[in-house]
């Protein structure tokens, strides 16, 4: 299984996150992308419980859905698996060595590294370039994962007749998506620090970039789900009828300053926190912008409150904001899912490499 292949042809994007399976296609004319195809499909309430699959088959199935729903006709596809169930480790390797003699070192290196028998990971390995304070060694990046976190998704695309092209890692897709985000940043972000907060269903994930690359991670237990179980609670619906009027209205007055508001400053806390834990364990180190990602990002006006009680810019992710669409592809509905397809535009992105 290849995480870091390269020369493939195009690959869906599919990711497949606690609440929603997803799926991107994107096309390359010139410098422009395209989205060719795309869908969302919602998951039953523990689908994926802690990042992990608890039903091959529901999710296949749901694969399957996001496909049909999509149109797409290729059959190829990119996943990724979260950061948390990943071990990376750069490793200074003699850049004299060539391809088959660094694959037998790096076996030997990772038995050091890896706290599992290697029969029971996955692993994959990647060249970084020559190591910055010795030009005769170069730093090699080296992935490993619990072969079952790998052999789920793969099984789920099976059954829903896709073929695994690459594994990648959510973080490593976060970084991919971030390059499209550049751009849209004053100052071009290219030499700031970005924190860019991804706030799912279940878990809030903070990857912080300098010079874009991915220096930071962290993951919270919180989310999207919180607001839906309190709407639940507080109107007696049942957790799909909560999930529904979260997204399409239709809540009692009271909705916006009882249960709406006091989510919103509860993600503003949750973000707070986990840049106080990067910025102490980084020496002290600022975050120049915010970027919004994850379904609750789409929170009329989150941007806003995180940026006033933050005192840092904040922006709301759009990697489509210069791409063509297709026919196939609604403006609409794509712009109310937006923020919450980041990962999987970094996955699709797999296609250009």
């Amino acid at each position: 299984m290849s995480w870091f292949k390269k020369d493939q042809a195009t690959v869906l994007g599919i990711d497949i996150s606690t609440a929603a399976v997803k799926l991107l296609e994107l096309s390359k004319a010139g410098a422009r992308y395209r989205v060719e195809s795309y869908a969302v499909v919602p998951l039953p309430q523990d689908a994926i419980v802690d990042k992990n699959i608890t039903d091959v088959e529901v999710i296949g199935n749901a694969v399957k859905a996001v496909v049909k729903q999509s149109g797409a006709k290729i059959r190829q596809a990119c996943v990724a698996v979260a950061g948390s169930s990943v071990m990376t480790k750069i490793i200074p390797m003699q850049a004299s060595l060539n391809e088959d003699e660094l694959e037998e070192q790096i076996f030997i290196e990772a038995d050091q590294y890896i706290p599992y028998a290697l029969d029971e990971v996955n692993l994959d390995f990647e060249v970084l370039g020559p190591s910055e304070n010795n030009p005769e060694m170069m730093d090699v990046l080296l992935a490993a994962s619990r072969r079952e976190n790998i052999d789920d998704r793969v099984e789920a695309l099976m059954l829903a007749g896709l073929k695994t092209a690459i594994v990648d890692v959510e973080a490593f897709s976060m970084e991919n998506a971030f390059s499209l985000l550049v751009d849209q940043l004053p100052e071009t972000g290219e030499n700031q620090t970005v924190a860019i907060a991804d706030i799912g269903a279940t878990m809030t994930t903070l990857n912080v970039l300098y010079k874009g690359k991915t220096v930071y991670t962290r993951e919270q237990g919180f989310g999207g789900r919180q607001l839906t179980e309190e709407i639940q609670r507080r109107y007696g619906l049942s957790y799909e009828e909560a999930g529904l009027a979260k997204r399409h209205g239709g809540l009692p007055d009271n909705y916006i300053t009882d249960v709406l508001e006091p989510f919103k400053k509860a993600i503003v806390q949750q973000i707070a926190r986990s840049l106080q834990f990067f910025v102490s364990s980084n020496a002290n180190r600022n975050v120049d912008y915010i970027v919004l990602a994850g379904g609750c990002a789409s929170i009329p006006g989150i941007d806003k409150l995180v940026e006033q009680d933050l005192g840092i810019s904040t922006y709301i992710a759009n990697p489509f904001i210069n791409m063509a669409l297709s026919n196939k592809v609604k403006p609409q509905s794509l712009s109310n899912d937006t923020p919450a397809m980041m990962i999987a535009c970094g996955l699709a992105l797999r296609s250009f490499d």
